[in-house]
């Protein structure tokens, strides 16, 4: 068996309001359109997946991500060209984006490229590029602080 892909990743939000705020002008500028939008649940699809968010249990509200925690680390979608990370850079300056680094090149594969961002309850999300096969090139092994243990020390 070899999978298709990501079909889709949900998280919930700590302050819905504000999530979806910032999901409602993030995520049809990447190309993914609106299936569900209702009082709790927002979800987009495109690019061979989909992404959503949820409202959380009244005891969850107002919580935020916390980075190197159980669970999601970072969630990652793949631009078609290098120029799109930086045109996704630009966007989430004008949505006024916490970012955590601008678009710059680093070594988890050949020509990597990344802005990397928070939405409004701190979690982290990325856009990257890789030109060719990337990781998918046999021989090829991760690099950065995934290769070598150091990402979360």
């Amino acid at each position: 068996m070899e999978i298709n892909g990501v079909a889709h990743t949900f998280i919930t939000a700590g302050d819905f309001a504000k999530a979806r705020a910032f999901y409602i002008h993030l995520l049809p500028f990447l190309g993914l359109r609106v299936v569900a939008d209702t009082d709790n649940t927002l979800y987009c699809v495109g690019g061979r997946t989909g992404f959503g968010i949820h409202a959380p249990k009244a005891e969850h509200e107002g919580q935020r991500f916390r980075q190197g925690s159980v669970g999601l680390h970072h969630h990652c979608w793949r631009a078609r060209e290098r120029g799109d990370v930086d045109a996704v850079y630009a966007f989430l300056v004008k949505l006024g984006a916490k970012i955590v680094h601008p678009p710059q090149p680093d070594n988890f594969a050949p020509g990597y490229y990344s802005v990397l961002f928070e939405d409004p309850d701190g979690t982290r999300l990325e856009i990257n590029h890789v030109p060719g096969r990337g990781l998918f090139e046999p021989g090829t092994r991760i690099g950065g602080g995934y290769g070598d243990g150091s990402q979360n020390a």
